[in-house]
């Protein structure tokens, strides 16, 4: 399983104002998407939320999102470490992701780019 890099998870109450900020530190431009209700802003190794609170209360659970080379690879040896796979593996805007639970109680979402 490789893993190629990590995204921090960030809920704002005001994705406008937020982004120019992010693009400004991160150097670079947003890419925008919607998901679920939920406006989603993604500026270098951030991932900005913005939307109702139900849904962003589930997200905040999700500790970082792990950019993966393969999820199918990534499901296989997460179950064989005895984590709990919550959901998936999904089509998402950017790419097949799942959710997991680790030993240890930790929830991670795991996301390559194999669309």
């Amino acid at each position: 399983m490789d893993i190629l890099g990590a995204t921090l998870r960030i809920c704002v109450d005001d994705l406008e104002t937020a982004v120019p900020f992010y693009e400004r530190l991160a150097g670079g431009r947003a890419q925008r998407f919607e998901r679920g209700g939920v406006q989603v802003a993604a500026v270098g190794c951030f991932l900005l939320m913005s939307g109702p609170e139900a849904e962003l209360e589930v997200l905040r659970k999700i500790s970082a999102t792990i950019a993966v080379k393969d999820v199918e690879e990534t499901h296989r040896v997460l179950t064989e470490l005895g984590a709990h796979i919550v959901a998936g593996p999904v089509p998402t805007p950017g790419g097949r992701n799942l959710i997991a639970m680790h030993p240890d109680g930790m929830v991670y979402e795991y996301v390559d780019r194999n669309v």
